[in-house]
């Protein structure tokens, strides 16, 4: 199966890139206590280090919202699923316990600030591409059973003409969600930098961690960018 970033989208900003994992024979199951205790405690430190005024001028955020808006999209009415979710947190919410995999990687995304999305490739049946959409492109909301027509020219992540992600940063599709029974996922992580301190390396290096060590599967690790905007997996 192949991956791929149109080359329009780097035209939005030269320096996005996609940090892709892909995790083999994930044994997920139900929240522990020491799983959700990570992400409260990740909730805790976003609550004390940051102010909601100040939620749009984090890095990534800002950079997210640039991209979107460059590409037609409306932040302030569909913003980026992440400041979605550091809002609620900083304005005292907490997220729920929906299983092991989820909050992990919830957890991940509130410590480094990061776009972190898996999708269970049970769900995917054909090559995955970051591109604006198309005439005949689909969207299956999360809970719904009918799909919807996605509207021509918009930033999408999307699997043949299936849209995983809507409004490029926005909303994942039901298809894809994780659950206890997901045990090979795909993981995009969206980031503008890659080296030892980057967010988004961090945050890679959490994700393998986890897989191998608290999910016992294994871990194909790629980065997509300007310069290599297509893998093979």
């Amino acid at each position: 199966m192949k991956y791929t970033v149109d080359k329009s989208v780097f035209e939005l900003n030269k320096d996005i890139k996609f940090g892709i994992l892909i995790g083999e024979n994930i044994e997920n199951s139900e929240t522990t206590f020491a799983d959700e205790e990570r992400l409260r405690q990740a909730e805790n430190k976003m609550r004390e280090e940051i102010k909601p005024e100040n939620l749009r001028s984090l890095h990534n955020v800002e950079l997210y919202r640039d991209v979107m808006i460059k590409s037609g999209i409306n932040p302030n009415k569909y913003p980026p699923s992440v400041e979605a979710m550091f809002k609620r947190i900083i304005k005292g919410g907490q997220l729920p316990v929906i299983n092991a995999l989820v909050d992990l990687c919830n957890a991940v995304s509130i410590e480094n600030g990061i776009s972190l999305g898996g999708h269970d490739l049970r769900d995917i049946h054909q090559d995955l591409e970051v591109r604006y959409s198309r005439k005949g492109d689909i969207f299956l909301p999360f809970g719904a059973e009918e799909y919807e027509d996605v509207p021509e020219g918009e930033l999408v992540f999307t699997s043949g003409n299936v849209v995983q992600t809507l409004k490029w940063v926005w909303r994942q599709s039901e298809l894809g969600k994780l659950t206890n029974e997901s045990s090979n996922v795909f993981f995009q992580l969206v980031g503008f930098e890659y080296n030892e301190d980057s967010t988004l390396k961090k945050s890679m290096d959490e994700i393998e961690n986890l897989v191998i060590k608290r999910f016992n599967g294994k871990v194909k690790r790629f980065l997509v960018d300007m310069n290599n905007d297509s893998i093979e997996f």
